[in-house]
């Protein structure tokens, strides 16, 4: 039973040996034929990286032949059902260069947009390849508005896009988990005048208002009044822009605390709703309060 067990074993030895050995006999060989077809025939068979490495080297041999173009699509492509987005990105690149007129440039330009786009970092890390690779897409949208993939390059720009917002917004946050109020402030400022259209912006309204009470509630009393007068006037930006939100709460129990503590009364309620006129009122009210306190 064992001798013919480490027959059986030695016979799927040598038949796997044989197999390599026929694969790299016909990847070194200079038969095009032989090679293309069996290209394509790994390629059928979904062995990528086999038919990518014939793919590669037939390109040399079918160099200014019919073939050629059928050949380096087939490369890139092999690259591409394998994973190597970085590899099959060039692939394409190249191939839209050199073949503007081959049937298979117009997928060709779209499937290097997904590379550029599967080949794109998690918000953490740098952010290089999203910005290659929305002008690229935002290019293809301009240059091919009737194409078939569309909806695809859309839906790609609004992730990415996303993908933007969410690393300016963590990196404002990382501020404000810091408890360095001021600092925070300026940077969830700077975020919306980078791009009033950030998805986070309710977020970021909320955070520019707690950072600036939290500021003035951490501060020194000789500066305490400015420094509310500051949070009051991020808490009306953000009942005026968001007066259904859920922070709305929140925000009107810390908005009472902070008239509290420059000598007015508010009401308990923490439902109450301002009227147009008596916002516009306690707003002008404000600023003449914090531009008086700025000349003195």
């Amino acid at each position: 039973m064992n001798l013919k067990h480490l027959l059986l074993t030695f016979l799927a030895v040598a038949a796997m040996s044989s197999c390599k050995s026929q694969y790299e006999t016909l990847l070194n060989s200079n038969d095009a034929d032989a090679k293309y077809d069996a290209a394509f025939e790994y390629f059928t068979q979904g062995k990528y990286s086999k038919s990518a490495a014939l793919f590669e080297s037939l390109s040399v041999l079918t160099n200014g032949t019919e073939r050629d173009d059928t050949v380096n699509y087939y490369w890139g492509l092999s690259n591409y059902r394998f994973k190597d987005y970085y590899t099959a990105e060039a692939n394409f690149d190249k191939f839209i260069e050199s073949y503007p007129r081959s049937p298979f440039t117009s997928e060709a330009r779209y499937l290097r947009l997904d590379c550029l786009y599967r080949s794109t970092l998690r918000y953490e890390l740098d952010q290089t390849s999203t910005y290659k690779a929305i002008n690229a897409i935002s290019e293809y949208i301009l240059e091919y508005p009737s194409s078939t993939h569309m909806k695809e390059c859309r839906d790609m720009l609004v992730e990415l896009n996303e993908r933007l917002d969410k690393k300016a917004y963590e990196s404002a946050r990382l501020y404000y988990k810091m408890e360095d109020y001021l600092a925070s402030r300026v940077a969830f400022r700077n975020v919306l005048k980078d791009d009033a259209e950030n998805v986070y912006r309710e977020d970021i309204l909320y955070y520019i208002a707690m950072s600036s009470y939290n500021y003035a509630h951490l501060s020194v009393p000789s500066k305490q009044r400015e420094r509310y007068l500051t949070f009051v006037d991020d808490y009306y930006n953000f009942i005026g822009e968001l007066p259904e939100s859920h922070y709305r709460k929140e925000l009107d129990t810390v908005y009472r605390k902070a008239q509290k503590a420059l000598g007015r009364e508010v009401a308990e309620t923490g439902d109450e709703e301002m009227t147009e006129k008596d916002f516009a009122k306690e707003r002008r009210k404000v600023l003449r309060e914090e531009k008086k306190s700025q000349k003195n």
